[in-house]
């Protein structure tokens, strides 16, 4: 019988003061490989998982086989930290996926971090998730009920339960089974066995590449995961596609399940790396085209663009370049401080962010700011950086944003505070203004968000309107084919 071997990193100790995060929260990146000939699956699951690190700082982990075992290590940390101590050594396999989180469901727990591995009557399974499933609380209601034991709070351990209770006579089939119950967003790649899995559930909200090169078969959230190991012939997997790859090659089928595609905007918008094409547009480019959109509606109102990095950087540009006003970096950023801050005392929020963005005077002086960045959430840190841009002598402070107002939680992959929360459900884009101290805030409206995009409508835009493709456990909330 195979045996599962489960490491976890060393810890280093340190004080750690958590910080009430101001932006939207990213969800998870995943990624698999598959090699006709043994390989050191670790050392190249640590390279793109290194590119898709902005999807997920809390932890990292892979599992990979060898020698009929399937060997799991993961731990709290970013890929470096984690990872970085396990490449001390040549390990031999074909077959091995990995996994970059940030806590959407469940909390930030060593028993939350992925990949997850089990022993069951389908064989040997290994999943890493990126998204949310929608659905999660009915059914994990439905299966306590019937006894079953939950090791994480995380809703990517769902999938194995009911793959696992499946009275299907082959993996495949149980793994379609149990997709075609589960609702919301479900990129994910799996090891069965000796066999790599790639799915993108049938709406599309989470983008998801399979590329293959040198007897190498890669699948991972984004282009820029791919180009990292010199893999530039690739494609996206469609809505509702799933591959299986192992000796015999890849085979590609279709779940049966037809729903509208619904890909997550705020890929476009924040989430995915600039360099990245997800979605078959380039982010890059799609993000200059908002902060265009904004300065065509703004005409000339201010002296110099000057964008939050790095968020807002490709929409700033994109606004100087409309708008004809000079671009300049007037934010340092510490790339030192990340999530949390190793400090002995808790510090004020207001020092944090200090400590992460610093204005250049010399720049910002008597000057008319435009402040580019991507969304607006609570306003606490919005209020900061225009202090720090009149601190720093602007004369006026603008602030424009590329995303419209957020005014609904995300139900599908998206960290988003509750709707008391969110600062445009409260509050007029003038009546922000007054509270953060800027002299004027203006939103990317939902029109010319979709003249930003090909296929508007493929896209989903909920945390903007209400309205969901599935229902969800929310007040005042609508199906988008409801009046």
């Amino acid at each position: 019988m195979p045996r599962s071997v489960v490491l976890t990193a060393p810890r280093i100790g340190c004080y750690t003061v958590e910080v009430q995060h101001d932006t939207l929260g990213h969800f998870c990146g995943v990624a698999g490989i598959f090699s006709r000939d043994e390989i050191n699956i670790p050392e190249q699951l640590f390279f793109p998982l290194f590119s898709l690190q902005h999807r997920g700082q809390e932890s990292a982990g892979i599992a990979y086989r060898r020698d009929g075992e399937t060997i799991v290590y993961k731990d709290l940390g970013m890929v470096a930290q984690v990872l970085g101590r396990y490449l001390d050594r040549d390990r031999p396999s074909h077959l091995g996926i990995g996994h970059v989180r940030y806590s959407t469901h469940g909390g930030n727990k060593l028993e939350n971090a992925q990949p997850i591995h089990v022993r069951c009557n389908k064989g040997e399974i290994a999943l890493a998730h990126n998204g949310n499933i929608s659905n999660s609380r009915r059914l994990q209601a439905e299966l306590f009920d019937d006894g079953s034991i939950f090791q994480t709070s995380s809703d990517s351990e769902l999938i194995l339960h009911l793959i696992s209770r499946s009275r299907a006579p082959s993996f495949t089939e149980a793994l379609v089974e149990t997709l075609d119950r589960v609702e919301g967003a479900f990129s994910m790649v799996l090891m069965h066995d000796d066999s790599l899995i790639a799915v993108r559930d049938p709406s599309g909200f989470r983008p998801l590449f399979v590329g293959t090169a040198n007897g190498r078969t890669v699948v991972a959230s984004e282009s820029c995961a791919l180009d990292i190991l010199n893999m530039f012939e690739y494609r996206e997997l469609e809505p509702g596609e799933m591959i299986r790859i192992d000796r015999d090659g890849i085979t590609s089928t279709m779940l049966p399940r037809k729903l509208p595609t619904r890909q997550c905007i705020f890929e476009l918008i924040y989430f995915a790396r600039p360099d990245s094409t997800v979605f078959r547009t380039s982010v890059y480019s799609s993000r200059k085209r908002m902060g265009a959109e904004l300065a065509r509606a703004d005409g000339r109102i201010g002296d110099i663009v000057i964008p939050v990095p790095d968020s807002g950087n490709s929409a700033a540009l994109g606004y100087a370049e409309e708008s004809g006003l000079p671009f300049d970096l007037g934010l340092t950023r510490n790339h030192y401080a990340g999530r949390s801050f190793i400090m002995p005392t808790t510090g004020e929020r207001q020092m944090a962010v200090r400590m992460k963005l610093h204005p250049i005077r010399d720049i910002i002086r008597g000057k008319r700011v435009i402040l580019v960045d991507d969304s607006l959430v609570r306003g606490t840190t919005a209020k900061i950086l225009v202090s720090l841009m009149k601190e720093a002598g602007a004369t006026e402070v603008h602030l424009r944003l590329s995303a419209p107002e957020i005014r609904w939680p995300c139900f599908f992959g998206i960290d988003i505070p509750t709707r008391e929360e969110l600062i445009s459900n409260s509050m007029t884009p003038d009546e922000i203004a007054r509270a953060i101290g800027a002299d004027s805030v203006r939103f990317l409206s939902i029109e010319q968000l979709k003249r930003c995009v090909g296929e508007p409508h493929r896209y989903c835009v909920s945390c903007f309107t209400g309205r969901y493709p599935f229902a969800v456990p929310l007040p005042g909330a609508l199906m988008e084919d409801e009046s």
